[in-house]
């Protein structure tokens, strides 16, 4: 059997001869096949649509794209693999030929994204897909299509199996695992990656080295797990999540921007070709929808959000599961259509306290969305013991921060209005019974 180090890119990790550096410092082995891949148009497309989309309203420097990301989850996958290749289990039951798909796909995995991507998959519109599967238009055919038939002997569908079917035995579980998992390739590239464009320490304060030397195979063999030696190291990688998704993904501007986007992306996407739309640079998606707006509520909003003068709506309110949670639960997880019409009640029910009209598109209510973020379970091996216990049970952080529910700490529900009635919204009083009136009306 050939062993899974005589791959070329695992030979090639420590080669000096055909690299691409990438922040921070870190150099990424091409070979031949792999430069076939990624200079192709559809790959060379993801060097034009921002890692993080609005966060760069609030951290200037966020502007590093899924391009460079790629390239980052394609070098920690290549670093799995080279862990894992000597553990007889692994090697046991994963094939070159499935070591070289985990490869492909890592490179792949976010072929499909459009810009602003998973704003717009959150609020569940008709006919937008899954960026999974609309990656699957790029992959099955194509010049992608055959560079992986022939220069990497894949079949396509092998690849677009991987990354968005439901795994179907242990070989497959295992290889999901290192691509969507508690600890997984895509993960540990993007948290120290968009902490280091953003300016912030916070996702870079967990020791990579020591949580990729320490990756082994579960009890059942069917997952990843981590040796006792990576237990602070996978404690700090919980605690770098959790403080990335507070302190930047869901920072208070981060999700009015967002709001702001959902808002013109419902109003309008009755009239756009999604699918033409979606294959677009981040700068043509931006300008079509702009077009497509006019001077329409929805081109107003996404003024505030391109236009030469940024205007982000204000907080008005703000419920987390800890403070306000009556208010917290009625409107977490909602769908966006409900939210769409509280927001609409709201507007009317404070017209009629200000003696004036506030137009629907200027309150935007904000939540977690329905779908909640994976949880942080994995084991952690103690060789000497010969045993396996989850890491929320040896660890009072990630009992804490993982194996309760997430969400419940980092989002929050917000009221956000436009900045030209803040002021007037804001001297309202008495906002709570504005609110009980809304969700009364709401049902």
């Amino acid at each position: 059997m050939t062993s899974l180090s005589d791959i070329p890119e695992l030979r090639e990790l420590d080669s000096r001869q055909s690299l691409v550096r990438i922040p921070h410092e870190e150099d990424v082995p091409l070979t031949p096949r792999v430069r076939q891949l990624i200079d192709t148009a559809e790959f060379r497309r993801l060097a034009r649509i921002s890692q993080l989309g609005l966060v760069s309203l609030v951290y200037p420097a966020a502007n590093h794209t899924r391009f460079e990301h790629s390239l980052g989850v394609y070098r920690t996958a290549l670093l799995f693999l080279r862990q894992l290749a000597g553990e007889p289990r692994f090697e046991a039951a994963i094939t070159r030929e499935d070591a070289e798909c985990f490869i492909v796909a890592a490179l792949l995995h976010d072929l499909g994204h459009w810009p602003f991507c998973h704003p717009i998959e959150d609020i569940h519109l008709p006919g937008v897909p899954s960026h999974e599967l609309f990656a699957n238009s790029f992959l099955l055919e194509g010049e992608i299509a055959d560079t992986l038939r022939g220069e990497w002997n894949l079949q396509p569908r092998e690849v677009t199996a991987l990354l968005s079917d439901k795994p179907r035995d242990n070989r497959q579980r295992i290889l999901r695992s290192m691509l969507s998992g508690p600890v997984d390739a895509d993960k540990l590239d993007y948290l120290q990656r968009d902490s280091l464009h953003c300016g912030v320490p916070y996702g870079r304060h967990f020791d990579q080295q020591r949580l990729i030397g320490s990756l082994c195979l579960n009890e059942a063999g069917d997952g990843l797990a981590i040796r006792d030696k990576g237990r602070t190291a996978a404690e700090m990688l919980v605690f770098a999540r959790y403080v990335m998704f507070s302190e930047v993904y869901w920072h208070h501007a981060v999700r009015s921007a967002t709001a702001m986007l959902q808002r013109a992306f419902f109003l309008l996407h009755g009239q756009l070709d999604l699918d033409q739309l979606f294959r677009l640079s981040e700068y043509a998606f931006i300008t079509s929808l702009q077009q497509s707006a006019g001077e329409s509520p929805a081109g107003e909003l996404l003024a505030g959000l391109f236009g030469p003068t940024r205007r982000l709506y204000k907080r008005l309110a703000e419920f987390s599961f800890f403070q306000e949670r009556r208010w917290y639960e009625k409107v977490a997880r909602q769908p966006y259509s409900w939210l769409t019409a509280g927001s609409e009640a709201f507007a009317a029910a404070a017209s009629k306290r200000l003696g004036r009209r506030i137009p629907p598109h200027e309150i935007l209510f904000d939540a977690p969305p329905v779908k909640r973020e994976v949880e942080f379970n994995v084991q952690i091996h103690f060789p000497k013991e010969k045993c396996y216990r989850p890491l929320g049970e040896v660890s009072p952080v990630v009992h804490t921060l993982a194996t309760k529910q997430f969400d419940d700490y980092v989002k929050r529900v917000r009221i956000f209005v436009h900045p030209r009635i803040a002021a007037d919204m804001r001297s309202l009083p008495r906002m709570d019974e504005i609110l009980a009136e809304t969700l009364v009306t709401m049902g």
